[in-house]
């Protein structure tokens, strides 16, 4: 078998681990491309290990070595981000990751900032207007 298979299909699903990581909003889903992506080193990695041990006659095998140390740092990786996931479903009521930003970062969701200086003038009267809270605050 050549080596051009095994790295394109590598290829492939990393690409599609990467578009899973900044297309997905879904925490659990952001997780399981992540798995994909390493899935995709480990192919490569075995690939690899395959194709020299062939050329360089060596029976060390360390790229199938470092594929197991990969799969156990997966494992422990989806065990705690799972975990971590489950505490703040939990605790927020979702796992929407735009959502969880705009609590971490202290911003209501449904209240933008008010000093965009793009916006039209009156756009920001009427977002002051319709959001009475910073004149009550202030």
């Amino acid at each position: 078998m050549h080596l051009a298979y095994p790295a394109v299909l590598s290829a492939l699903l990393f690409c599609t681990g990467l578009y899973g990581v900044l297309a997905r909003r879904n925490a659990i889903l952001v997780l399981m491309s992540v798995e994909l992506m390493l899935n995709a080193v480990n192919l490569n990695l075995v690939a690899f290990d395959v194709w020299l041990s062939r050329t360089a006659e060596e029976t060390l095998h360390s790229g199938q070595a470092l594929t197991l140390f990969t799969i156990a740092i997966a494992a422990a990786e989806i065990g705690i981000g799972l975990a971590i996931v489950l505490a703040v479903h939990r605790n927020r009521g979702t796992a929407d990751i735009d959502k969880l930003r705009d609590t971490a970062e202290g911003h209501d969701p449904e209240d933008r900032d008010d000093s965009d200086s793009d916006a039209h003038p009156a756009e920001q009267a009427a977002r002051s207007g319709r959001t009475g809270k910073a004149e009550a605050t202030a």
